[in-house]
């Protein structure tokens, strides 16, 4: 990078610095001002955002699970492309899926994962009020696999895991949306109570309502221009 893109992290916040670290990067992928395909050096990030490398290898790390980034070897890391046609695709896949795991679950999940999802909602409440995205994402990316896993179907797993990187940028760039990560939560509730209902159609609507919703969010966001595709 040759111009300094990145504002320093500001020292006087709460959070540990890697999340500070973390949230800086991830917004700047967010927003564009890393760019699709661009090469990320730790030692240029470093420097503009006023830290050591460590923090910033632990960053693209994580940013690497959540599928901003790909990590390759002799090459280093660098900020995965994202098309407009990517974005249809994978909503169009998530929303069926999800549709099915939901339906499913509203017939085959245990009373103990049903408390465990409550328990993800009541934390989940506490970070959507501290306007916590970081834990607010990873919140939710729990409540899906708990959604997944509750379906009974490894298959519909298998399937989930492979889309799994560019699902989570997407979830995590939906939520960015103004209003989202309340919203979002609100659905939530929705679809846990049409589970608990054992009601699979109205499981299996209102988690496609859900997952629909996410991507006008996240389509919004990229009509504004706030997000950068290839």
């Amino acid at each position: 990078m040759e111009e300094k893109r990145l504002q320093p992290v500001n020292f006087d916040s709460y959070k540990p610095l890697r999340e500070l670290v973390l949230d800086t990067l991830r917004a700047a992928i967010i927003n564009g001002n890393l760019h699709p395909g661009e090469r990320l050096m730790e030692i240029q990030l470093a420097d503009e955002l006023g830290v050591s490398r460590t923090p910033v290898r632990e960053a693209l790390r994580k940013l690497e699970l959540e599928g901003f980034i790909v990590m390759t070897p002799r090459k280093g890391a660098y900020v995965v492309d994202m098309s407009l046609k990517d974005v249809v695709n994978v909503f169009e896949i998530r929303a069926a899926l999800e549709g099915l795991a939901a339906a499913l679950a509203a017939e085959r999940i245990t009373e103990e994962e049903i408390e465990y999802m409550e328990k993800l909602l009541a934390e989940k409440n506490e970070a959507v009020s501290q306007m916590d995205i970081s834990r607010v994402i990873s919140v939710d990316t729990r409540f899906h696999d708990a959604l997944y896993a509750a379906s009974r179907n490894d298959k519909l797993l298998g399937i989930v895991n492979n889309l799994r990187d560019q699902i989570q940028r997407f979830r995590t760039a939906s939520l960015a949306y103004p209003g989202r990560m309340q919203q979002s939560l609100r659905e939530h509730r929705l679809i846990l109570e049409a589970i608990q209902s054992r009601n699979s159609e109205l499981s299996r609507q209102a988690a496609q309502e859900h997952v629909e919703n996410a991507e006008n969010g996240l389509l919004e966001t990229i009509k504004n221009g706030d997000i950068r595709l290839t």
